[in-house]
Parts: structure tokens; sequence; C-alpha cells
């Protein structure tokens, strides 16, 4: 399935939950690993301001990719981050949704406002 570049340098990137393992089946506790590498996925919250809009979004970074220093609440960078639309057939209703996946998580400084005087 395609999947489509997001653009954050016009955003704000806030962390709202700290890295936690990606499970991929709940009933057996098997935590997800990447389809190429093997290595086990992660995943973080994160408010994504731009615009004055924001979005609360999870989003997949291999573990090797989640940085030492992490705060919540501190703003982070998410370089490579793409979105990728799925859908599928749960318990015969379908679903639909956008994943979001990103190389790394990285700490980040918030950006100087825009205007302002000293």
């Amino acid at each position: 399935m395609r999947t489509i570049r997001v653009e954050t340098s016009a955003a704000t990137i806030l962390l709202t939950e700290a890295p936690e393992p990606k499970v991929r089946d709940r009933q057996s506790g098997e935590i997800a690993k990447d389809a190429i590498s093997g290595e086990a996925l992660m995943t973080i919250g994160v408010v994504y301001i731009e615009e004055g809009q924001s979005s609360l979004i999870k989003v997949t970074v291999p573990e090797s990719g989640v940085s030492e220093g992490l705060t919540l609440g501190a703003p982070v960078s998410l370089p490579g981050l793409v979105a990728r639309p799925w859908e599928n057939v749960f318990s015969g209703q379908q679903r639909h949704g956008i994943a979001f996946r990103a190389a790394a998580v990285t700490p980040a400084a918030f950006p100087a406002a825009m205007g302002a005087t000293a």
C-alpha cells in the first residue's frame, strides 16, 4: 500500500505517551517486529500542532530509533514520518484509518515564536 510523506517542518510535535512495545497479538502478548529488519517496534503518542490545529496520533518507531532524553510534554522530532491508509474487516465490520510511522523519535526544541520581539 502507498505511503505518504508527512512534512513536519512547520509543525510542533509534543510527546504525550512514552515509548512502549507495540503489541502484535494482545492474546499472546507477541511484540510486533519490522517485516524487513525483524527489529522490535515501539509506539509513542504525540500531539501534532500545525496552523492552529492539533491532532493526537500514535506513531510506530523501530526500537533503535527511540532516543534517550525524551520527556513527556516536551517537543520531539519525527524524521522520516509517513502516513499509510489502511482498512480491514474486524468482527464483520469494515474499519479504516491512517497508520503513522517514523524512522526515529528524538528530542527537539520549541520553535521560536513568529514575529516575537525581545
